[in-house]
């Protein structure tokens, strides 16, 4: 067979993902702060990008004769927003720190509302920077200060020791007793319980710790953790040769313990969430309202269009690119926030009767759903819907919440998932706690409401609500 070279030509289409088109998908997915931030970026890095001037701001002043004689900037589509600012801090740090007028009267500190230094909260120390203060306090020694410090920067966010002795030792130079000897030492901080290997660790130092501990609580934890983890009480009992109340009275002071030390010292700050966009009833109508507070309107600076003539080649390529750049971020912003509006608008129509009367009438619903409504595909469906959140007349929810599978029903409906797991909360959370139900009973329950679903489906439901199975909950202690 010879061997020829021979031209073809052949027509095919495919998707280019240019750095302009990757950054419209990117933009998709940001939430409404995480664009402000882009957007101040962008002002800040392109020369031809400027925010519109707010209605009734001033015009360009007469020491600025070249934009003004510029021509008129190229129109932006049209975007419905907020024109509410962010109010500046309500005190003037630096009057107050050289205030150098009289003391105001008791009159005058009342008229004025002020906010006060003492409200003012300080930074949390995190859980390494508490147990290196107290290393610190504790010790002179440089070698057991360095054998301190790798045991704490090892430690996990609940306060647990995560290496091995060896391998800190190789890092210190150091003899696995040298180590042991300091893991003592950080043992003995606050909180307790801290630098534990396991939970059985955790619980014994801090038993220990306590000045009145009481024997059998320590013997229970250090002897018989398997089966208390299990709450097998009864083996206990027999085991210890103890009255099964005596047993309960140790198991409930066992409980009192912090599983997690550092749990106070974790990032449980407040945060609070800044909702995307708005469903606002009224009347009988919902409307749909974006949340725009701090996305600047864009414009094309007209001095540096102007540029464009006349200009040298190497000047216009520069301009050009810029240019594009500019006109492409606009372009996308406009283009999120419709489809911000369509999606949001396609969720409400859907989920009505939710907004209407609440959880219980949440329906099912899929990505392809709202796809087919809008004429979108399922991929930017799940973009927009990303770290977005909407605030309704039911409350604050993430976009992703309102997509759920859903169960079959007697009448053949589909009833949501989410509506399923309250279900299965409140039948829980009000049964007889002597008796539990089991999840076969939960199902029959539910199946007797025209609810079709399995046992091991209820299980899946259960153990994502973190409750605890029958048996388990059947043993639990009861304060007395």
């Amino acid at each position: 067979m010879a061997m020829e070279a021979r031209l073809s030509l052949r027509q095919s289409q495919r998707v280019v993902m240019t750095p302009l088109l990757q950054q419209a998908i990117q933009l998709l997915q940001l939430s409404t702060l995480e664009l402000q931030e882009v957007v101040q970026k962008e002002l800040l890095e392109n020369p031809l990008l400027e925010e519109e001037p707010q209605d009734g701001e001033a015009p360009a002043g007469p020491n600025e004769p070249e934009v003004a004689a510029a021509p008129p900037p190229e129109p932006v589509p049209e975007n419905s927003r907020n024109d509410q600012q962010i109010d500046d801090l309500p005190f003037d740090l630096a009057a107050r720190l050289f205030d150098d007028h009289e003391e105001r009267s008791l009159v005058a500190q009342e008229e004025r509302e002020d906010l006060q230094f003492e409200n003012i909260a300080r930074s949390a120390s995190s859980l390494a920077d508490h147990l290196d203060e107290q290393l610190r306090f504790a010790t002179e020694e440089a070698q057991v200060r360095r054998i301190g410090g790798e045991i704490i920067g090892n430690l996990d966010e609940d306060g647990y020791l995560r290496a091995e002795l060896g391998e800190i030792a190789g890092r210190c130079e150091a003899t696995p007793d040298e180590v042991e000897k300091v893991l003592l030492l950080v043992q003995s901080f606050d909180p307790p319980g801290v630098a534990a290997r396991d939970v059985r660790e955790c619980l014994l130092l801090q038993l220990r710790r306590d000045p009145l501990p009481d024997p059998l609580s320590i013997e229970i934890v250090e002897l018989h953790f398997e089966d208390l983890s299990r709450r097998r009480y009864a083996e206990i009992a027999r085991a210890l040769k103890q009255p099964l109340d005596r047993i309960m009275e140790a198991v409930e002071q066992i409980m009192t313990l912090e599983p997690k030390p550092g749990r106070p010292f974790g990032a449980n700050e407040s945060r609070y969430i800044v909702p995307d966009v708005s469903v606002i009833k009224t009347g009988s109508e919902y409307t749909v309202v974006l949340n725009e507070d701090g996305i600047p309107r864009l414009r094309v600076n007209s001095l540096y269009r102007s540029l464009l003539r006349g200009s040298a080649d190497e000047a216009r390529q520069y301009v050009e690119q810029k240019l594009r750049s500019a006109m492409w971020l606009i372009k996308s912003v406009e283009q999120r926030q419709r489809t911000l509006r369509r999606v949001t608008q396609s969720i409400v129509k859907f989920q009505r009767e939710f907004l209407d009367k609440g959880l219980p009438y949440l329906r099912p619903l899929a990505l392809r759903d709202v796809g087919e409504d809008i004429s979108m595909h399922e991929s930017t469906i799940s973009r927009v819907t990303t770290n977005k959140y909407v605030e309704t007349p039911q409350g604050l929810f993430e976009l992703k919440f309102f997509f759920h599978s859903g169960i079959a029903s007697g009448n053949g409906e589909m009833v949501s998932s989410v509506s399923v797991k309250k279900m299965i909360r409140d039948l829980l959370g009000n049964e007889d706690q002597a008796k539990p139900l089991s999840d076969q009973e939960v199902a029959q329950i539910l199946k007797g409401q025209g609810l079709t679903i399995a046992r091991r489906t209820v299980a899946k439901y259960r153990e994502e609500l973190c409750i605890l199975p029958s048996h388990q909950r059947r043993l639990a202690p009861r304060k007395r």
